[in-house]
């Protein structure tokens, strides 16, 4: 599990990472202001764990991997590299964007629910107040 804590220009972000086999899951949390030692420590512990079990989808993240031996220097230098990236892999990108879209599905098949429902409530109503006039009440 990885945690990137970055500004995105308007407000601070964690995104968390959990890689369980080839499989990505990320999601986001937003902080706001930048957020000091003991509010991270507070979210690590306490919320991280829920966030990351609310998301639903993953995506592949690494394709097969050849069982090569790697040079030590190269690998040096991968570690080095991944230590001074900024941001969030585009793989973690791609799993939020997933989970994004399916809570979009989701409100959207909600909302028309909704609102099937209330087009039959006022086309009731409307029936039961025709059905009044005519009995003449």
């Amino acid at each position: 599990m990885k945690l990137t804590v970055f500004f995105n220009s308007q407000f601070w972000v964690g995104v968390v990472e959990n890689q369980i086999g080839s499989n990505l899951k990320a999601c986001q949390h937003l902080f706001g202001t930048e957020p000091k030692d003991t509010e991270i420590l507070d979210f690590v512990c306490h919320k991280m764990l829920d966030l990351v079990a609310a998301s639903r989808h993953g995506v592949e993240a690494c394709p097969s991997i050849d069982n090569k031996r790697i040079n030590p220097k190269r690998i040096a230098r991968q570690a080095a590299k991944e230590v001074h990236m900024k941001g969030i892999s585009t793989w973690a990108q791609e799993a939020i964007k997933l989970e994004t879209e399916a809570r979009k599905k989701e409100r959207k098949t909600q909302s028309k629910e909704r609102l099937e429902e209330l087009k039959e409530y006022k086309y009731s109503l409307k029936r039961q107040k025709a059905k009044e006039k005519q009995r003449g009440r």
